[in-house]
């Protein structure tokens, strides 16, 4: 039995687990394409972007996340679409696998944003989402030595290796394993290959029922999986983000329901993803009504819903969103958050006028000190 005075040891704050999760780094030798020996069906036609649905294990199956390290993986995933070009859907983490629907846009018009007189700056502004200042710097150096010695075209050469790092979903899954299981091995003190050698892709439309039902499948995999009742209840999902107050996510799911970019609330994308997800995501029985086959929702709760019209309460609004907040925040009435914006002025950059920034899903008042970031904080 444990003494009095015992306890277990407290956990390290969530930002100190995931440090290097973020850091910056140089290029990775190893980002090559890799093909496993079997062509990947590869969108080239003439529309503007194609979708996959992306899908990669542990090896085996047989390793598992745990909350912190689905974080990490949140994070790496949202890094390197930013820096790929790539545009998230949905997506959703699971204990030993991922999904992703990924959006990847035409190769040369995205590239179009590097021509002119000041492309090269609006690369290197680029690069450094990913690169640290120590790389750019190195390589700032070696295009200018290309360049005085007369060899401009090895420079260009240079700078198109790396744009060819953009708008290519084989290296942008590669990537983020690559980096994942850098930082997970270090953090697991582990050695060896943590995921299966090659993920499996699907080929969607990027529009009308097969994208809609494609990220109604991946938000309902820990629902299938019998992890949680609602979809909404998993943070690890783009749904679940969404509702977080995540613009990213929310725009995602506008794209696969087909409404506006930014037509979440306005355009009712938030109910009809969430009546398509209980239309869909209905528990199955067997012949006799008795035992369960597949996880889902029940079809009372799904007839909820659907009378409902996907609507979700101000109250649980407010509850989805308070999970997500970051430390540091501050919550409470307009006077309240005021009054530590003005004990605590110097924490803000001098063009910050008000503290208190309205929680648009509360019916009611509430206020915060910050906007919200969407960090799953437990």
């Amino acid at each position: 039995m444990k003494s009095a005075q015992s306890s277990d040891p407290q956990p390290l704050p969530l930002e100190e687990q995931l440090i290097g999760v973020n850091a910056k780094t140089g290029l990775y030798p190893a980002a090559r394409s890799w093909s496993g020996g079997r062509r990947r069906i590869i969108g080239k036609g003439p529309l503007e972007s194609y979708c996959y649905h992306v899908m990669s294990r542990t090896c085996g199956g047989e390793i598992w996340f745990d909350e912190v390290e689905k974080e990490a993986l949140r994070r790496v995933i949202w890094r390197m679409a930013e820096f790929s070009g790539i545009k998230i859907v949905t997506y959703s983490l699971m204990g030993n696998h991922f999904h992703i629907l990924a959006e990847v846009p035409h190769r040369q018009t995205w590239l179009q944003r590097f021509e002119g007189l000041d492309g090269e700056k609006k690369l290197f502004d680029h690069l450094n989402i990913l690169y640290s200042k120590t790389y750019l710097g190195l390589l700032r150096d070696e295009l200018a030595d290309f360049r005085a010695r007369g060899m401009a075209v090895l420079a260009e050469q240079k700078l198109e290796a790396l744009k060819k790092r953009f708008c290519d979903l084989s290296l942008f899954v590669k990537e983020i394993k690559e980096r994942f299981s850098r930082w997970f091995n270090k953090r697991r003190g582990r050695r060896g290959t943590l995921w299966m050698d090659r993920f499996k892709s699907v080929l969607v439309e990027g529009k009308g029922e097969p994208l809609r039902t494609m990220a109604a499948y991946i938000d309902l995999n820990p629902v299938r999986a019998g992890v949680v009742k609602d979809p909404k209840d998993y943070r690890w999902c783009g749904y679940a983000e969404a509702l977080g107050g995540s613009r990213r996510a929310q725009r995602g799911l506008c794209k696969a329901l087909g409404k506006p970019v930014d037509g979440w609330r306005s355009a009712g994308a938030a109910e009809a993803y969430r009546c398509l997800l209980h239309a869909e995501g209905r528990e199955i029985k067997d012949a006799q009504h008795e035992t369960v086959v597949q996880h889902g929702m029940s079809a009372e709760r799904a007839r909820a819903v659907l009378a409902e019209k996907g609507k979700l309460s101000p109250a649980e609004l407010v509850r989805l969103r308070v999970r997500y907040f970051t430390d540091g925040v501050v919550l409470g009435s307009r006077e309240f958050v005021e009054g530590v914006f003005e004990t605590q002025r110097e924490l803000f950059g001098p063009r910050r006028k008000q503290g208190a920034r309205r929680l648009s899903e509360s019916a009611e008042p509430f206020y915060t000190l910050r906007q919200l970031r969407v960090n799953a904080v437990g």
